[in-house]
């Protein structure tokens, strides 16, 4: 009897002492050396993060904020240019040496990137131009101000724009021009309220590669002179030119003389007969559009 005693106990108590369950351990949390996430990225996500709420509302963003999340990015692969004008580039759209400043509403030209080429700059509240505002930015080959409410250019605000071939300040408010720049191909300002006053003897002379020259819809009494031998098309429509001589286009000492490279004149809406001044169109291949009859 005494020997079976141990084998009963054993028979009874082991079993249970093996299904007893394992004691429940509290999971080890890792939230100061979690190897997958490391400083750094938390600080780049931190970042991303405020670089969408700029971009939601930019124009409540200051200077000083920008440039110190900017200062703050230690891993952006892509580092901004030194020439980058962060507030500009805001509030338009700078695209490898473009500028768009388009229906925004802007009353001045903005500070644009030393490196700009184009400036797109229509459809805004601009009133005046002034020579600060081209001062630096030497580089710039086409500049558009159409659809602004311009009535003033500052003496010399384009002098230093030894690059710039195409300048549109058609739809503004201008009466009188200013001094273009010499390697101007392309100038348009339809639909001002200039003036032949306004425009000097002398101001498309030099123009030696200017081919293209609008002016229609404007308040000329005559034809500019002096216009250059490159200029292959000529808009003068809807003005109020009433006179025309033999040597606004010609030259009236030199019978031979043929303006090679002229391939259109408009001048229809004007208040002149062009039929009686034939011998002003005599060195043209074609005739001006306008009224003969």
């Amino acid at each position: 009897m005494k020997t079976l005693q141990p084998a009963f106990f054993l028979f009874v108590f082991v079993p249970l002492v093996k299904s007893a369950p394992p004691i429940q351990q509290e999971p080890f949390k890792f939230y100061d050396y979690d190897t997958d996430v490391t400083m750094g990225s938390l600080i780049h996500q931190d970042y991303e993060i405020q670089s969408k709420e700029i971009k939601k509302d930019a124009t409540n963003v200051s200077l000083d904020t920008a440039l110190r999340l900017q200062g703050d990015d230690s891993e952006r692969s892509v580092k901004p240019t030194k020439d980058t004008n962060l507030p500009t580039c805001l509030l338009c759209v700078c695209l490898s040496g473009s500028v768009y400043c388009e229906e925004i509403d802007i009353e001045a030209v903005p500070p644009l990137p030393k490196e700009t080429a184009y400036l797109y700059a229509r459809f805004n509240k601009i009133k005046r131009i002034a020579v600060s505002d081209f001062a630096d930015i030497t580089t710039l080959r086409r500049i558009d101000f159409s659809g602004n409410r311009i009535e003033e250019i500052e003496d010399g605000a384009f002098s230093k724009l030894l690059l710039l071939e195409e300048l549109s300040l058609a739809e503004n408010r201008l009466v009188k021009l200013p001094v273009l720049p010499p390697k101007l191909t392309t100038f348009n300002a339809n639909q001002n309220r200039i003036k032949s006053r306004g425009i000097k003897a002398n101001a498309f002379k030099k123009l030696t590669n200017l081919a293209y020259l609008y002016l229609g819809h404007n308040a000329l009494e005559s034809v500019p002179l002096n216009l250059p031998e490159s200029l292959r098309i000529l808009h003068l429509q809807y003005n109020n030119i009433t006179t025309i001589t033999d040597d606004t286009f010609c030259k009236s000492n030199n019978t031979r003389y043929i303006r090679t490279r002229m391939d259109e004149i408009r001048m229809e809406g004007n208040p002149i007969l062009l039929a009686k001044h034939v011998n002003a169109f005599s060195c043209l291949r074609t005739l001006p559009v306008g009224t003969y009859y």
